[in-house]
């Protein structure tokens, strides 16, 4: 008798689910992707920032800070000269690391998002490095502009 091992897939759908939600075509959204304990790892914050209200909260800025500077009228993610765009991917077991490229202020930012999902493909930790420091500066700049706008009037 042969037995044979099935490779879960657990986050290639996670990974496939990201995507869908970077397009605005993911029902439920970060709710639906981030586990509620999740584990946020920022190259701008020294310390873990934890849950999924917190988590959300950066990647809804980052959505905002880092889409590149896309030719007019293109919105998608992921084309024109700069927009933000995932250019490799590795998938292994419950992690990914995804490569990013986008342009901000005209400046090259490059860097990684490292995602670990757990057996129901929850993100379970989200971990983003960025380069270089030029870029990491200009990033810092403008998340902390546009954390403070989203908090609002306090």
């Amino acid at each position: 008798m042969v037995t044979v091992s099935v490779r879960p897939v657990i986050i290639e759908q996670t990974v496939a689910n990201w995507h869908l939600h970077l397009r605005g075509q993911f029902p439920g959204g970060l709710d639906e992707l981030l586990h509620d304990e999740v584990v946020f790892l920022s190259p701008i914050v020294f310390t873990p920032q934890v849950g999924k209200a917190v988590t959300k909260l950066y990647l809804e800025a980052a959505a905002v800070t880092l889409p590149g500077e896309r030719p007019a009228g293109d919105t998608s993610v992921g084309s024109g000269a700069g927009g933000f765009r995932y250019v490799k991917e590795v998938l292994s077991g419950h992690q990914a690391v995804l490569e990013f490229e986008t342009t901000v202020e005209g400046k090259y930012v490059n860097g990684v998002d490292i995602i670990t999902c757990d057996d129901a493909g929850k993100i379970t930790e989200f971990k983003v490095m960025i380069r270089p420091l030029q870029a990491v500066n200009l990033v810092h700049a403008q998340m902390g502009r546009m954390l403070e706008a989203m908090k609002g009037p306090t």
